[in-house]
């Protein structure tokens, strides 16, 4: 993904508020063995870009005087109430160094999952993102959680992840749950209230 930028010499809150009236939005690269360096971005391009999932897991290719370098996206400040954004911060990426980064996570087949389709759970997503290490051009932009066979009962971890080859789940040590899974009082009071079959009764007439 392309992000434009431009050099800016000047910084304060002085500089950065005239930015910002000017439509731009003052924003750092740093990391690597370069100094930190300051560059102002389009303001509203930005806020849209930051709209885009993938802008805030994927590799970006920022370009400035028609240099490009990869970086990511580290931290960004918004607004209390406008739409604007006040400070970008991005990290240049070493092609030679794993990355960490938080990763996104797509929860596919709820729908067609037992415990929706035959018991009519509700499924919360516990977790929506894992951080992850690996190369930078092996970074995903997500990771699916196929839920097509959770049942009532049964419950998915951080490392029930299926992840590409050469990506690891940093966790911490902490094995933390994806979803839970609650049936709704309503349906199991109608379960409960339902009449037993009657019993067939036995013997010869």
């Amino acid at each position: 993904m392309k992000v434009v930028a431009f050099n800016r010499t000047l910084q304060g809150s002085g500089a950065s508020r005239r930015l910002r009236t000017a439509g731009q939005t003052p924003g750092i690269i740093y990391g690597g063995t370069e100094a930190p360096q300051l560059i102002a971005l389009d303001g509203n391009a930005l806020f849209h870009a930051l709209n885009k999932e993938n802008f805030h897991s994927s590799i970006l290719d920022l370009e400035i005087d028609g240099a490009s370098q990869q970086v990511l996206l580290r931290d960004f400040q918004m607004h209390a109430f406008k739409r604007l954004v006040l400070h970008a911060d991005f990290q240049r990426v070493d092609a030679n160094s794993k990355v960490h980064k938080k990763i996104p996570l797509h929860f596919v087949n709820v729908e067609v999952s037992p415990a929706v389709k035959l018991h009519a759970a509700i499924v919360s997503h516990v977790v929506t993102e894992v951080e992850v290490t690996c190369a930078p051009q092996m970074l995903p932009e997500f990771i699916t959680v196929d839920l097509a066979n959770l049942d009532i009962g049964q419950s998915l971890h951080v490392s029930d992840l299926q992840v590409p080859e050469g990506v690891t789940i940093v966790t911490h040590g902490k094995n933390r749950t994806l979803v839970s899974v609650q049936v709704p009082a309503a349906v199991v009071s109608t379960e409960a209230a339902a009449p037993a079959a009657p019993a067939k009764k036995g013997g010869k007439k």
